[in-house]
């Protein structure tokens, strides 16, 4: 029988506090950016502000308070806005894909037709003092900030070409990543699913021994505060 110890669905957590730096058009707030293969959601547990969105059927703005559960689909460009002190648990499809390298940044088109100009832009240093690191995060956020409102402003005034090519751009950059991408999905959702199809299956026969093999699980952050994309990032290793 196929089993599957990891969180339910092979979903992934963290907890996130927004940034709170202001961007240039007088918003507090994190990196706009998509996921191509992963649904995304937040569960407010405290502060304020929203979520703005991005899709082909146009831009939206979210209310986040205490208690709102909001997701979305891959595709969406999302960017959080903090407008007081807003912290997030987030929700991430196949094992933590989004942390993990299923994301692409707003950047301006002249950073996203090279694979190295991107990575150069979007990339933060490995190992480096907490101010250098801050410096970092916050001028990427800014470049994606300035990539994202002339997406926001192409599509609400009609033209979806913008959009459409930052689609294409974004696909052909993490096109050579599906692979290892995969193998997640593989041994996360996929065996997930794979093992309530057996006990659904034994459940069916009348057979109850998967239950006699439960297990309790327990974790702590492995890591506090780290810089991510959309602010300060509490994260766990499973």
């Amino acid at each position: 029988m196929v089993t599957f110890e990891g969180l339910p669905g092979a979903v992934a957590v963290s907890h996130l506090s927004v940034y709170d730096w202001p961007a240039a058009d007088g918003l507090r707030g994190g990196t706009p950016h998509l996921h191509l293969t992963c649904s995304e959601g937040y569960v407010v547990v405290g502060g304020s502000g929203s979520v703005q969105t991005l899709t082909a059927s146009g831009f939206r703005e979210t209310p986040l308070t205490p208690g709102a559960l909001v997701w979305f689909t891959p595709g969406a460009v999302h960017r959080l806005v903090n407008d007081d002190g807003l912290r997030v648990i987030v929700l991430m499809q196949n094992s933590g894909l989004p942390e993990a390298g299923d994301a692409v940044l707003t950047l301006p088109p002249r950073c996203l037709a090279d694979p190295d100009v991107y990575r150069a832009a979007a990339t933060l240093p490995g190992d480096a003092e907490e101010a250098v690191l801050e410096r970092a995060a916050r001028a990427r956020r800014d470049l994606a900030v300035e990539g994202f409102l002339v997406l926001r402003e192409a599509v609400e005034s009609g033209d979806p070409e913008p959009l459409a090519a930052f689609h294409r751009a974004a696909a052909a950059l993490v096109r050579p990543r599906t692979p290892e991408w995969r193998g997640r999905w593989e041994k996360g959702a996929a065996t997930a699913a794979a093992a309530t199809a057996d006990q659904l299956d034994a459940l069916d026969r009348g057979e109850a021994g998967h239950l006699a093999d439960a297990r309790v699980h327990a974790e702590r952050p492995s890591a506090h505060g780290r810089f991510g994309m959309c602010g300060r990032l509490d994260v766990y290793r499973t």
